[in-house]
């Protein structure tokens, strides 16, 4: 089947089965046929402006008569930009390798619907990897993940050339582009949930180690929650640490929560992985979370979910905050008129939701 394109009164014949033309066609030949303007065309494939729906799919239409491919060199050289941001992200340790994936499936997919490749930075070469990855001119904009309270790399970040969003928040967020999961927020409500229905002898199960010895902001922001939950209970929280997230971690800490004359009524645990440790121990006791003992995690809804039993949660959203930071970074690098977004932290808000492992009616 052969489909032809007119262009300057010639006719161009383009053979589909073999995908082979007689010409390099451009954008200049895609707008041509849309009937749009060039810049229309780049629109629609770096999805920069809003288009109406029914231009984008006569753009769509000919980008896909002509097989019209950008030439990313080409790009690069006109605009002087790679179309590449870099991740920065250490996988493995605090977040896991599986629990990198959602961040990562959302960054990519944005990057991809604004015409964006994504370069995957995994080594820990904190402040000294960040200035070399601007000064090689390998990526357009950094997105960094894992965050610590004091972290290192925080410094050097107003010498970089290219703009740079936060996953995570420091301390000290003053002149830096950071959005996240409110934790604080997350701890309250952990507490008032356990509080609203009867419980008063709440243990925290703590981040193991490692994520300890990083000093990821979230363990405090969490933490505070926690406390001021606690606090305003009248109550106070016990905080039991996890030495790892395995089974043997786990029995170690729930030993540890149900000794004493006062055992916990109710478990927190913010480290997702340990969470199915920890009811696959309180089953393994002869205690059925959900009318022994109440258990809350922090962790995302579809994990919750799937966990036996079903875990009353609150929830942690990698996805929505990926793509709130690549719409912060989007803004930052279409910002043609000198007025950029404001530094800041934005915070997506915590949601709980009520499953199998809150007892509802607690026995005397």
């Amino acid at each position: 089947m052969a489909r032809v394109y007119a262009r300057d009164a010639q006719s161009i014949r383009i053979d589909d089965d073999e995908r082979r033309c007689q010409l390099m066609f451009t954008s200049k030949d895609v707008a041509r046929l849309a009937g749009v303007s060039q810049s229309t065309v780049s629109y629609v494939m770096t999805g920069k402006r809003p288009i109406s729906e029914e231009t984008r799919k006569r753009v769509q239409a000919a980008i896909d008569l002509l097989s019209y491919q950008p030439n990313a060199g080409a790009q690069a050289l006109a605009s002087s930009r790679t179309r590449v941001i870099g991740l920065v992200v250490p996988v493995g340790g605090d977040l896991g390798n599986t629990g990198v994936v959602p961040f990562l499936e959302a960054i990519t997919q944005c990057a991809r619907e604004a015409d964006y490749d994504v370069l995957l930075v995994t080594a820990d070469e904190g402040a000294a990897g960040l200035t070399r990855l601007d000064a090689r001119s390998l990526c357009d904009a950094i997105v960094m993940m894992v965050i610590a309270a004091n972290d290192e790399r925080i410094p050097v970040i107003p010498s970089l050339r290219v703009p740079v969003v936060l996953i995570g928040v420091p301390d000290d967020p003053v002149g830096l582009h950071c959005v996240d999961i409110d934790f604080t927020q997350a701890g309250r409500l952990a507490v008032e949930e356990l509080v609203g229905t009867g419980h008063r002898r709440i243990v925290v199960v703590g981040h193991p180690p490692h994520t300890i010895a990083r000093g990821n902001s979230f363990v405090g922001q969490f933490q505070r929650g926690v406390d001021e939950a606690a606090a305003t209970a009248g109550i106070r929280t016990g905080l039991v640490q996890l030495p790892e997230s395995t089974p043997s971690g786990a029995r170690e800490v729930v030993d540890k929560a149900l000794s004493g004359t006062e055992p916990a009524d109710g478990l927190i645990v913010p480290h997702t992985s340990a969470i199915p440790h920890v009811l696959g121990t309180l089953l393994q006791r002869g205690m059925v979370p959900g009318r022994d003992i109440s258990v809350v995690g922090h962790c995302t809804d579809s994990a919750a979910e799937e966990m036996e039993p079903s875990v009353t949660n609150v929830s942690h959203a990698p996805r929505e905050i990926s793509r709130r930071a690549m719409r912060t970074l989007f803004a930052l690098l279409d910002d043609e008129g000198g007025n950029p977004p404001p530094y800041g932290v934005e915070l997506v808000p915590s949601r709980l939701t009520r499953r199998a492992t809150t007892v509802t009616t607690l026995r005397p």
